[in-house]
């Protein structure tokens, strides 16, 4: 990386954001001989949310030269369990997919995690600095961009790119300075999380798997980390959050009550550290690419963290901008259909999942995860939907269409119980809800 003058920097490309997106994208550009400068405006380690990684995600880290790393700080995750009657509860594990997908994932500390793909992106010669903001960007007629950043010592920075990742996440850098960041009017949610210790674990080699309840207001999560900690969050209609008042452990505790299967596991549960209350709204930029640049993870779109699809979304579209850009620079006339192809795929996966999602606390999808069925193994289809196997694989899109096919004929069975349900999401979509984080209270 050649620095000019004290306050300029010249790069090939220069990707914003230290998260998993940026951190992917800045390591496999560099190893393809490219000059990256990777700013993120933070230090490792920082707190994020998103802790439960997809087998998808597996072979990814191993391209970066970093699974056994991200092994050694993670917890074993086999699969993923949902509430049935009272404390029960069905598993879906991963070992029984359709498609090529590791049987395994781990759970993690995001900020364990994310430093050690950021320190990965560093061995592997990228100019990664961390304390550095991008204040703004200004996109080239004739493609690439000037960037003006400052550094947390007070100095100017003014960076000259051929190309731009934007790997903001949901700081969503170019999606505000374009203003094509779209609110979802189908899906919108805020969350109350923390971190607990002397949660209950599931027996034997099922500790380390996800939880997933569902309650009247919304879902949560309890996620099981290496060190003995669970993290735990409630997902809610924005409508019921507002209901909060006083004291946000308390209101988050007062939550957990409504779920009996999950109140049985906090009998000896403490809470460590801050509450944290977030809008958590879905939102979608209504283009990826343009005229040398490429948004990548949550700079695009943010969904919802259900099925853990965030961190997975992030790095598969991160190692798909690298191959982009590199082959771009390569062949720029070349730009327009390569952007398509990439834009086309990477939302083709952001769908599936958001299907899902967006009907995941239907009365229909409900009774369909609780009594599965493998007819035309529709069911392990679903399960390579859990593991992250969304874009390639052809008999896993055909089982999961099947699916959808069943979902629409057993809503039309229950047709005036699907419509109220409709309805009221559609309510609590147009709700809103400004987060924040608040310390822990003293309980």
């Amino acid at each position: 990386m050649e620095q000019q003058a004290e306050s300029r920097i010249d790069c090939d490309v220069l990707v914003v954001g230290g998260g998993p997106a940026g951190s992917t994208t800045a390591t496999l550009l560099q190893r393809r001989g490219l000059k990256v400068l990777q700013l993120e405006k933070d230090h490792h380690p920082r707190f994020h949310i998103g802790e439960s990684l997809l087998p998808a995600n597996m072979p990814i880290l191993e391209e970066l030269g970093v699974l056994d790393e991200v092994r050694g700080i993670g917890m074993l995750k086999l699969g993923a369990d949902f509430p049935e009657v009272g404390d029960q509860y069905r598993t879906y594990h991963f070992a029984r997919s359709l498609g090529k997908t590791p049987p395994y994932a781990f759970q993690v500390k995001r900020e364990e995690y994310d430093e050690v793909l950021f320190r990965n992106a560093q061995r592997n010669g990228v100019d990664a600095r961390e304390g550095v903001k991008v204040d703004r960007v200004e996109l080239q007629a004739g493609g690439g961009c000037i960037a003006q950043a400052s550094v947390e010592t007070g100095e100017k920075l003014t960076v000259h790119a051929r190309y731009l990742v934007d790997a903001s996440g949901r700081d969503t850098l170019l999606g505000n300075a374009l203003k094509i960041k779209v609110k979802n009017t189908e899906h919108q949610s805020a969350a109350i999380f923390a971190h607990f210790k002397g949660v209950t674990r599931r027996p034997g080699e099922e500790a380390g798997n996800i939880s997933i309840y569902r309650f009247d207001y919304g879902w949560c999560w309890f996620i099981p980390l290496a060190d003995g900690l669970m993290s735990i969050g409630c997902v809610c209609f924005p409508e019921y959050l507002k209901q909060r008042r006083g004291r946000t452990a308390e209101f988050l505790l007062d939550t957990l009550k409504l779920m009996p299967g999950a109140l049985v596991r906090m009998a000896e549960a403490e809470i460590v550290g801050e509450v944290r209350v977030t809008g958590n709204y879905s939102y979608t930029c209504s283009q990826m690419t343009g005229r040398g640049f490429v948004m990548v993870g949550d700079a695009f779109a943010f969904v919802d963290p259900v099925f853990s699809s965030g961190v997975y979304l992030a790095m598969h579209s991160g190692k798909h901008a690298a191959a982009l850009v590199d082959a771009i620079l390569k062949h720029p006339a070349r730009e327009a259909a390569l952007q398509a192809a990439f834009e086309k795929r990477i939302r083709r996966g952001v769908r599936v999942f958001s299907w899902f999602i967006y009907r995941f606390n239907s009365p229909v999808m409900r009774s369909l995860f609780a009594t599965p069925r493998n007819v035309l193994k529709v069911e392990q289809g679903v399960i390579s939907m859990l593991a992250g196997d969304v874009f390639d694989s052809g008999p896993v899109m055909r089982r999961l269409h099947l699916f959808k096919a069943i979902y629409a004929a057993t809503g039309l069975a229950n047709f005036r119980r699907w419509w109220s349900d409709l309805r009221e999401r559609r309510r609590q979509s147009a709700s809103q809800f400004t987060g924040g984080t608040t310390p822990v209270d003293p309980l």
